[in-house]
């Protein structure tokens, strides 16, 4: 392994060769989150354009697998089922099943991995694998950006053969995941951010609908109020209110989220009476499902307004820490609502960092949200 971190001393001085190469089994490395996921599709997409009768691998945690998993250009996912090492009772499984995956991985023979994921466990992973190519992110110049993504980290840099450059961070995620296209000579078009899903996810999603009682016959409205910073978090009252008009103007409206978020969603459906909370009841793909069923989604930055995104599904999220130019709803910069002031966007996590009582959220209406929504909502009629 100390030679292969040697050989990552090459950097890119034979990337033109990565060109005209061909590679018949690669492994793609993006564990998690869920919107993460959904921007990696596009280069999976391009991947198999470019290798068609190559093996593709995905490795990826347990939780987000199903978002993947239908793919047509995926034979087949890899699970690292890292929340087991949290799991009282499960931590001697879930070594021994790390030790088997780290035999799987090796077995391979992986001639090119990709990981788009860039930190010490997916950069072991790659060390692991004994490709003979391994490509991330390289180190952003220095004093790049102040706050949130800086490109590949813990060290991760050492294990990578080749390196993806960082000239800037102004750009969105997935087009910095592109940055990988000139590298490997895959085309250039724009990109396929469709999700595919199984037949499972849609009957499963129907069976919740029922059992909730939610009317076929009315038009179905989306709230994902839940996301893991609680500085990107949106009021309560406000998705209440929200909810509570969508219901007067004859829509159903359904609350989603993880565990993590049942307890926003209950105080929404309190404050909403008739709204139904599905919270802590779907998996990744019935998220997508119920998402892709909608009229509109409305959300925080975070997984559920990138899968609408990916999706098609009209859709408005609010911002306030964080920068949609970098990592909103990919070029729907109408789907966008926030408050131009002159702190955001902060990229503080945690309400305690904020010296101005989180007023980019506070300052956001349901008035507003509500406005854009019909907006949108006509502009697709």
């Amino acid at each position: 392994m100390n030679g292969q971190i040697e050989n990552a001393r090459t950097k890119n001085a034979d990337a033109p060769t990565l060109q005209s190469a061909e590679f018949s089994r690669i492994l793609l490395i993006k564990l998690s989150g869920l919107g993460d996921v959904a921007h990696t599709l596009p280069v999976l997409v391009k991947l198999r354009a470019r290798y068609p009768r190559a093996r593709i691998d995905w490795l990826i945690t347990p939780e987000h697998a199903e978002i993947v998993r239908c793919h047509p250009a995926l034979p087949n996912v890899v699970l690292f089922a890292r929340r087991d090492f949290s799991k009282r009772g499960r931590r001697w499984r879930a070594v021994l099943a790390f030790l088997d995956l780290l035999k799987q991985i090796r077995r391979a023979k992986y001639d090119l991995v990709i990981d788009l994921h860039g930190q010490a466990r997916s950069a072991f992973f790659a060390l692991v694998s004994g490709a003979r190519v391994r490509i991330g992110f390289d180190r952003p110049v220095k004093d790049i950006i102040r706050h949130g993504w800086r490109g590949a980290r813990e060290w991760s840099w050492i294990a990578y053969t080749h390196r993806i450059p960082i000239p800037t961070l102004d750009v969105h995620a997935i087009d910095r995941y592109l940055w990988i296209v000139p590298l490997l000579g895959l085309d250039d078009g724009p990109p396929d951010l469709t999700i595919h899903l199984s037949p499972e996810a849609a009957r499963n999603v129907q069976r919740l609908l029922e059992e909730r009682g939610v009317p076929a016959f009315k038009p179905l409205v989306v709230l994902a109020p839940g996301t893991i910073w609680e500085t990107k978090q949106w009021t309560i009252e406000g998705f209440a209110g929200v909810a509570r008009q969508f219901l007067h103007d004859g829509f159903a409206v359904v609350l989603t989220g993880t565990e993590r978020d049942e307890p926003r969603c209950q105080q929404i459906a309190g404050a909403a009476p008739g709204a139904y909370d599905l919270s802590g009841r779907t998996t990744s793909a019935d998220l997508a499902t119920l998402i892709g069923r909608a009229e509109v989604c409305v959300t925080n930055d975070s997984g559920s307004m990138h899968l609408a995104a990916s999706l098609g599904t009209p859709m408005v999220s609010v911002f306030g820490p964080t920068n949609p130019g970098r990592i909103g709803p990919y070029q729907r910069p109408e789907s966008v609502v926030r408050v131009d002031l002159p702190c955001s966007p902060c990229n503080y996590r945690r309400l305690s960092q904020c010296p101005f009582d989180h007023a980019c959220m506070q300052q956001v209406t349901s008035a507003t949200v509500l406005e854009r929504a019909r907006e949108i909502l006509a502009a697709t009629k």
